[in-house]
C-alpha cells in the first residue's frame, strides 16, 4: 500500500481518521476509505479529483469532523487505493465506486451531503441515474468541474488559437511523462496551472506533493478518459438540491462550466463565485466550501431518506 507525500503537521495535514477500511468495488477494485468524525452526526462524502487523493481534502475534513461523520475515499488507483480491477478507466467505473462506498459506509435509511471536486463532481454526475445515489443523497455539491469540452474550454496554455490550445491540452491530459521531485519550479507551475495568484505557500506546497505522487500510469489513464468526457445528459438525473462552486481564475474548468451546471440541474441551490480563486478551491479557501456543505445538511438534513412528498417537491422547485 502506497504512503502519500503530503504534510504531516499544519492546516493541510491529512487528520487521523476515526476508523480506515478497504471498500471493494463492482469489478474487484480496492478502495481507501476514512471516516471521520461522530459515528451518529450528520453524513458528508468527499469525493476528490484526478492526480488527488483523501489527503486533498485535510482542511476541509479538519472542519466538518468535529460534528459531522465525513467519509472521504481514494479514487481508483490513486492514494492509497490500488491499480483497478477489470473495471479499468471509465465513468461507469467512477459510479460504481461512489456506489460501494455508499452502501458500505451509510447505514440503512441514512443519507449524506455529496461534495464531488473536479473528477470527483464527474463522479457524481456519472453516478446521477443510479437509484442508489438516489437514496443515498441528501444533496449535493459540484466543485470547480465540468460535465464536457474539457480540452476545449481549458485556459492553461495560453494560446490564441483555441484549435491549437486543444491540442496541446490533449497531449498534456494523456501524458505519461514523470512529474519528477517537488521541486521550486514545480511548485511555481502548480500554482500557475490550479491556483489562484493569492494562494498560501504552503497550500500549493500540499497540492504539489498530492497530485506528484499520482503515478503516471493512473494519471494518464484517468486523463484518456477525461479527454473525450461527455456527461451533459446526466446533469438533469441530479435531482438533489444541488450546489455548484467555482473559482473566477480557475484555467482546469473556467467559470462557463460552472454557469452551463447551475442552468442546467434541476434544483441548483446556488452558484458560488469565489474571486481569484484557482481550481483547487477546497484547499484554497476552505471556510467557503465547507460553509456550502454545512447549509445544505442544515436545509435538507442526512438523517433518512425524503418522504414521496419532499422529493416531488424537491424535483419541481
Amino acid at each position: 500500500m502506497r504512503r502519500l507525500s503530503a504534510p504531516t503537521v499544519g492546516p493541510y495535514a491529512p487528520p487521523v481518521p476515526e476508523r480506515e477500511l478497504t471498500v471493494v468495488s463492482a469489478d474487484g477494485s480496492r478502495l481507501h476509505t476514512e471516516l471521520h468524525g461522530p459515528e451518529d452526526a450528520p453524513a458528508v462524502l468527499l469525493a476528490h479529483g484526478w492526480v488527488c487523493s483523501t489527503a486533498f481534502w485535510a482542511p476541509v475534513v479538519r472542519a466538518l469532523a468535529a460534528d459531522h461523520r465525513v467519509i472521504v475515499y481514494d479514487q481508483r488507483g490513486h492514494g492509497r487505493s490500488p491499480a483497478p480491477g477489470p473495471g479499468g478507466y471509465s465513468t461507469h467505473a467512477l459510479a460504481d465506486d461512489l456506489v460501494a462506498v455508499l452502501e458500505a459506509t451509510l447505514p440503512p435509511g441514512r443519507r449524506a451531503v455529496l461534495a464531488g471536486h473536479s473528477m470527483g463532481g464527474m463522479t457524481l454526475m456519472a453516478a446521477a441515474d443510479r437509484p442508489a445515489l438516489r437514496e443515498r443523497a441528501a444533496a449535493a455539491v459540484l466543485c470547480s468541474t465540468g460535465a464536457s469540452r474539457l480540452v476545449d474550454r481549458s485556459l492553461v496554455v495560453p494560446l490564441r488559437s483555441p484549435r491549437a490550445r486543444a491540442r496541446v491540452h490533449r497531449v498534456l491530459l494523456g501524458s505519461r511523462a514523470p512529474l519528477g521531485p517537488v521541486t521550486p519550479l514545480a511548485k511555481r507551475l502548480v500554482r500557475y496551472a490550479t491556483m489562484g495568484p493569492g494562494a498560501d505557500p504552503a497550500a500549493v506546497d500540499m497540492c504539489a506533493r498530492i497530485l506528484h505522487a499520482c503515478p503516471r500510469a493512473v494519471r494518464a489513464g484517468w486523463g484518456r478518459v477525461l479527454l473525450d468526457l461527455e456527461l451533459d445528459a446526466r446533469i438533469g438525473e441530479l435531482t438533489m438540491p444541488t450546489a455548484v462552486i467555482v473559482g473566477t481564475a480557475d484555467r482546469l474548468t473556467p467559470p462557463e462550466h460552472a454557469d452551463a451546471l447551475a442552468a442546467a440541474l434541476p434544483h441548483c441551490t446556488g452558484l458560488i463565485e469565489l474571486p481569484g480563486l484557482g481550481h483547487m478551491t477546497p484547499v484554497e479557501d476552505p471556510e467557503a466550501v465547507t460553509g456550502v456543505i454545512r447549509g445544505l445538511v442544515e436545509e435538507y438534513g442526512t438523517s433518512s431518506r425524503p418522504t414521496a412528498t419532499a422529493e416531488a417537491k424537491e424535483q419541481t422547485t
